[in-house]
């Protein structure tokens, strides 16, 4: 930081000492102290700051490697590139048999001419009623002796 000889500091006291005198002295060392603490605080604020700068500086460059990157990868694989606003389409979902069967069967090939029922049909519900069905006394148990 500052350059100062333990020889220097020695004398720099003892004029201290001279002209300040030794009934003030406490009260000028204080003072410098507080000095010295200011001037700690802003370096160390002044350095944090510039910290922050170097790191900011970093991460942007790191961001533009990625993208650059990301669309390598995404010019290299077009085929995976989704709509952004649809969700993909999940696993496991029912497959539509026309349209996976091929339209005409090859020559020669067995053809199976046996109807066959869809792999995912349900049956209806009969819709709720819209009024409750009249309320009947439910039937007497007790015997009459």
């Amino acid at each position: 930081m500052l350059d100062i000889a333990p020889s220097e500091f020695v004398l720099i006291a003892a004029v201290a000492i001279v002209c300040i005198g030794p009934k003030d002295m406490p009260r000028a060392l204080r003072a410098a102290g507080r000095w010295v603490g200011k001037m700690r605080r802003v370096s160390g604020h002044f350095r944090a700051g510039m910290e922050n700068l170097i790191r900011e500086a970093e991460l942007e460059e790191m961001e533009k490697t990625w993208r650059a990157q990301n669309e390598a990868i995404m010019r290299a694989h077009p085929a995976v590139v989704t709509d952004a606003h649809t969700p993909p389409e999940p696993l496991g979902t029912p497959v539509d048999m026309a349209a996976a069967a091929p339209a005409s069967p090859e020559p020669g090939a067995q053809v199976d001419t046996a109807p066959s029922a869809p792999a995912h049909t349900a049956t209806p519900q009969p819709a709720a009623p819209s009024t409750p069905p009249p309320s009947t006394p439910p039937p007497s148990t007790s015997k009459s002796d």
